[in-house]
């Protein structure tokens, strides 16, 4: 379990910088606003436990290094942990904590926004 005060240091190393502003908005961006963090806790919420190489082969085609880069921060945050599955070579399956289950809510607002906005779009798993 983490504390407090031990989540806020791994927190501000994710960002590697002092937070621009004590807007909740902004620092949730610095966090997982780039444009492949919530793509990676989208399948680890639909998809489960996933190993590197599922994360790897999503649609989106993510580059390996900035996924190996992800991973790190969402680790470092606290919204994802990795458990490894083989130790030569090591290998790990990531899954979300629960304050990564947390962020449910907001991709299903993105998701709707989407597919309200944006023709074409639709809800993943959605036929």
């Amino acid at each position: 379990m983490y504390l407090a005060s031990d989540l806020e240091v791994r927190m501000s190393s994710a960002r590697n910088a002092a937070p621009r502003s004590d807007c909740a908005i902004a620092g949730t961006l610095d966090l997982i606003g780039d444009r492949w963090s919530l793509l990676i806790v989208r399948d680890l919420l639909f998809r489960g436990e996933l190993r590197f190489a599922d994360l790897a082969a999503s649609a989106e085609a993510m580059p390996t290094n900035t996924l190996t880069d992800r991973l790190r921060r969402l680790e470092e945050c606290g919204i994802l942990v990795r458990r490894p599955y083989s130790e030569r070579p090591p290998r790990y399956e990531y899954r979300l904590t629960d304050r990564g289950r947390d962020l449910a809510p907001v991709l299903d607002s993105i998701a709707t926004w989407g597919t309200t906005h944006l023709p074409g779009t639709r809800r993943l798993g959605a036929d």
